[in-house]
């Protein structure tokens, strides 16, 4: 599979997408949560 033989270097490519995609959704959900209410 793409010239990777080895399956823990598959996972580890795999655990970093998931971390990844999970960083951009946790970001997503929360742009506009909490933070100074007057907006200084």
């Amino acid at each position: 599979m793409l010239g990777i033989e080895d399956p823990q270097i598959v996972a580890a490519y795999l655990a970093m997408i998931a971390c990844t995609a999970a960083c951009i959704i946790y970001g997503v959900s929360n742009w506009n949560n909490g933070g100074d209410e007057d907006g200084s």
